[in-house]
C-alpha cells in the first residue's frame, strides 16, 4: 500500500541536516506522524498491521543523539553568575528635573494669573515674539529672501504675529499698536492692513470688579459715592451694573443721579493698574533691542508716546483736558453754540473713576440718522441738546431694580420717539454744517489754541439737533491730547499757509528747523495730497526707481524709506514729536469728511485757520499784526481758486462721475504713490 523510506536514506537525509538538528527533528516527527495516519486509515488485517509496527524505525546517527535533550530548566551553574540590576540614574535624575520644573513653572503661572494679572507670561509672550519678528527680519530682508517669495511675505507674517501677540495681551497693548500705527505712511500696506483690524472694545468686568475699583478709590461703596440704591429706594438715584460699552482700558456705566443728573461712570478695569508698568517696560525694552538691532532711532520716540500712554489710564487728567477745552469752546464766539463738550463732575471722580455728563445723540457714523427727516417736532431740539435734563425713567423699572439680573440690567429710557412711529426718522440735518464744525473745531485746537484731540474718530463724535434746527456737535473722551509749544504752532500755522500758496522757500525753511530734509515728501503727507512745489529730488529719486524689476524695486524703495526715517529722527532736538499725534487727527478728520460725501472743502478751511492764527497772534506786535492781517486777507482772495477745485469736484459727484474732492485727493495721491512703487492705505484707524 505504501513505501517506508529505507534507513540509508534516512542516515543520507539527516546528514545533510546536520548543520541544522532542530530542522531534522521536526522533518523526522513528520514522518512518524505520516505513519501513523496511514496504519490507521489501512483496511489490512491484524497481521498486516503488526508487521508494518514491526518495521525498524529510521535510525538516529550515534552522533546526533547528544543535540538532543528532554526539556528541563537550566542549572545554577549553566546560568552563570549573577549580574547587577540596571538602575538608569541620569535618566531618573533628568526626570525628577522635569517634573520639578513643570511644577515650578505650573506654579508661577498660577501665581501670576491670579495675583499679578497675568503680567509675567504677557511679557513673556512680548519678547518671544519680538525676538522672531526680528530674526525674521534679520534673516530675509533682502530681494531674494530665504524664506518666502518677496519682502511682502515677510512684512505679512511679521504683521500677522505682532497682531495676534496685541490682540491677545490686550489692555495698554492695544492702545501702543494704536500709537505704532498712527503714521499710516512710513508702514508697509502689510501692516496697514492688518492693524486696521485693531478695534479697541473688549469683555466688560464683573460689577464685582467694578465695586472693588470704587471702593479702593474712594474708600466707600457705589451707594455711597453716587448717592443710588438697588433697592428701588425713589429718593435716591439708580444705576445700572451692566457696562453701555467697554474697551481694553475702561468701561462706561449709565446712572441717574437723585438730583436727575444724568451721568456717565467710566470705570477702569482693575488689572489695568498693575499691568500698565509691566506693559511700559517691556514696549520699551523691545525697542531698544529694535534700535540697536536695525540702527533704527525708534527709542528717542518711546518716552513721549509712554507719557501720553500713561495719562490715558489717569481719569483725572482726561477730566481736565475736557474742562481746559469746554472753557475754549465757552470763549470762542465762532464755535461756541455750535460745539459742546460734556461736563465732569469732580466731586464724583479719581484716578481710576471719571464721572461725566450723559449725553444722547446720533454717532458720526450713523449718516442715515443725522440726515433722514425730522419727526420729533417743530421748535424743539433732540434729548439732551444743549444740556437740557434728560427725562427719568419709569416708577415701576425704579422699583423692580432689585429683582433684575446685575449682567443685564437695562434702566435708561430709550429716547427715540422724534424717530417717529415707525423708527425710521432722523436728526434732518444737512450733513455740510456738521462737517464744517468739525473741521473748525480741530483746525482752532491746531493753531489757535495748540491744545490737539488726537482720537477724533466716529465714535467719539456725537451729533444733536438744537431747537433752531441747527447741529450741535459734542466731543467725548478726552484721554489722548497734545500740548503745542507757542513757538511750533504758530511754526505748524506757516507751513500750511505756505504749502496753499506754494511758498517753497518758507517751506524749506521751517521743516530745516524741524530736521526733515525731505519737505517735498512732508508736505504732501500733510497736505494728504501730492505736492507739486518744491525741487523735487525725493520725489525724482524714488520715481527712478519705479523702472526696475518689481522685487528689487519694493526691496531699495522700503530701503530708501527705512533711511528716510533715520535721517528725520535721527535729529530728535529738532524733531517737533507733536507731528506724530497732529498727523493722526489730520488723516481721521479727512475720513470722516469721505465717509459723509465729501461735503465741505476741508483744505481751504484747514488753510484759512491757519492764517488766522498768525493775524491773530496776541504775541505779536501791533505792527507785525497789522501786517500778517494783510497777508491774511490776500491769502483768502487766493483761496478763492480752490473752490473752483472744490465745486468741479462736486459737480462730477453730482453726475456720477466722481465721489467728492478728498476722495479725488486721495485717488490722486493713490496714484502718484503705486507712480513710485508703494501702496496707501489710509483707511487705518479712521475709526
Amino acid at each position: 500500500m505504501f513505501r517506508l523510506v529505507p534507513a540509508p536514506s534516512c542516515r543520507r537525509f539527516a546528514s545533510k541536516t546536520l548543520a541544522n538538528p532542530s530542522a531534522f527533528a521536526r522533518d523526522l516527527t513528520r514522518h512518524n506522524i505520516h505513519r501513523a495516519t496511514l496504519s490507521t486509515r489501512s483496511q489490512t488485517n491484524h497481521s498486516q498491521a503488526s508487521s508494518a509496527r514491526r518495521l525498524p524505525l529510521p535510525l538516529t546517527p550515534r552522533r546526533l543523539q547528544s543535540q538532543f535533550q528532554p526539556l528541563r530548566p537550566p542549572t545554577i551553574a549553566e546560568l552563570g553568575k549573577p549580574a547587577k540590576a540596571k538602575t538608569y540614574r541620569r535618566s531618573r535624575k533628568w526626570l525628577r528635573r522635569l517634573i520639578r520644573t513643570a511644577l515650578v513653572v505650573g506654579a508661577v503661572l498660577a501665581a501670576d494669573q491670579y495675583f499679578y494679572d497675568a503680567c509675567l507670561s504677557r511679557t513673556f509672550r512680548t519678547f518671544a515674539n519680538g525676538l522672531f519678528v526680528a530674526v525674521d527680519y534679520k534673516i530675509n530682508f533682502r530681494p531674494d529672501p530665504w524664506i518666502g517669495d518677496s519682502v511682502e511675505d515677510l512684512h505679512r507674517r511679521s504683521a500677522t504675529r505682532l497682531f495676534e501677540l496685541l490682540r491677545n495681551n490686550g489692555g495698554l497693548y492695544l492702545k501702543i499698536g494704536q500709537a505704532i500705527a498712527m503714521q499710516s505712511a512710513i508702514l508697509p500696506p502689510e501692516f496697514q492692513k492688518m492693524f486696521a483690524r485693531m478695534f479697541d472694545d473688549a469683555t466688560q468686568n464683573s460689577w464685582k470688579e467694578v465695586e472693588q475699583v470704587i471702593k479702593e478709590d474712594f474708600g466707600k461703596t457705589p451707594e455711597e459715592v453716587f448717592g443710588i440704591s438697588f433697592d428701588g429706594d425713589p429718593s435716591k438715584g439708580v444705576m445700572e451694573r451692566t457696562a453701555r460699552a467697554s474697551a481694553s482700558v475702561a468701561q462706561v456705566h449709565w446712572a441717574r443721579l437723585a438730583d436727575g443728573r444724568e451721568v456717565a461712570i467710566k470705570i477702569q478695569k482693575r488689572e489695568i493698574a498693575r499691568q500698565v508698568e509691566w506693559d511700559l517696560w517691556a514696549f520699551k525694552v523691545v525697542t531698544k533691542i529694535y534700535t540697536w538691532y536695525f540702527d533704527l532711532p525708534l527709542y528717542s520716540l518711546v518716552p513721549y508716546i509712554s507719557d501720553r500712554l500713561m495719562l490715558e489710564t489717569d481719569f483725572q487728567n482726561e477730566a481736565r483736558n475736557g474742562e481746559k477745552m469746554r472753557n475754549l469752546i465757552q470763549n470762542e464766539p465762532r464755535l461756541k453754540n455750535r460745539v459742546y463738550i460734556p461736563e465732569t463732575y469732580p466731586s464724583m471722580s479719581s484716578k481710576r473713576v471719571m464721572t461725566a455728563e450723559w449725553i444722547e445723540g446720533i454717532r458720526l457714523w450713523d449718516k442715515e440718522g443725522i440726515n433722514n427727516t425730522w419727526r420729533g417736532g417743530y421748535g424743539k431740539g433732540s434729548p439732551g441738546a444743549g444740556g437740557v435734563q434728560l427725562d427719568a425713567p419709569p416708577a415701576h423699572v425704579v422699583a423692580n431694580i432689585s429683582r433684575k439680573q446685575p449682567d443685564d440690567e437695562k434702566l435708561k429710557p430709550e429716547r427715540d420717539a422724534w424717530r417717529g412711529p415707525a423708527k425710521k426718522g432722523g436728526l434732518g440735518l444737512p450733513l455740510k454744517p456738521v462737517m464744517q464744525t468739525m473741521v473748525d473745531l480741530f483746525s482752532a485746537q491746531m493753531f489757535l489754541w495748540g491744545l490737539v484731540h488726537c482720537d477724533p474718530h466716529p465714535g467719539n463724535i456725537f451729533i444733536r439737533r438744537l431747537p433752531s434746527g441747527k447741529p450741535e456737535l459734542v466731543l467725548i473722551d478726552h484721554g489722548l491730547y497734545i500740548s503745542m509749544d507757542p513757538k511750533f504752532r504758530l511754526e505748524y500755522a506757516l507751513f500750511w499757509r505756505s504749502l496753499m500758496t506754494f511758498d517753497n522757500k518758507t517751506i524749506a525753511k521751517v521743516t530745516q528747523e524741524w530736521g526733515i530734509n525731505a519737505p517735498d515728501i512732508f508736505a504732501s503727507a500733510t497736505l494728504m495730497r501730492p505736492y507739486e512745489g518744491g525741487d523735487g529730488k525725493t520725489l525724482a529719486e524714488i520715481r527712478a526707481m519705479s523702472k526696475k524689476e518689481q522685487k528689487v524695486r519694493q526691496f531699495e524703495m522700503q530701503q530708501k524709506m527705512r533711511a528716510g526715517v533715520r535721517d528725520i529722527l535721527s535729529n530728535q532736538d529738532k524733531f517737533p514729536q507733536e507731528l506724530i499725534f497732529i498727523g493722526r487727527n489730520l488723516r481721521i478728520v479727512q475720513g470722516n469728511n469721505q465717509f459723509l460725501g465729501s461735503p465741505v472743502n476741508r483744505v481751504k478751511i484747514t488753510g484759512t485757520w491757519a492764517s488766522r492764527a498768525l493775524a491773530e497772534n496776541r504775541e505779536a506786535s501791533l505792527s507785525q499784526r497789522w501786517k500778517e492781517y494783510g497777508k491774511h486777507l490776500l491769502f483768502r482772495t487766493v483761496l478763492i481758486s480752490t473752490d473752483f477745485v472744490f465745486y468741479w469736484a462736486k459737480i462730477r459727484q453730482w453726475l456720477g462721475v466722481g465721489k467728492g474732492m478728498d476722495d479725488d485727493i486721495e485717488e490722486s495721491m493713490r496714484k502718484m504713490a503705486e507712480g513710485m512703487g508703494v501702496e496707501l492705505q489710509h483707511g487705518v484707524f479712521d475709526g
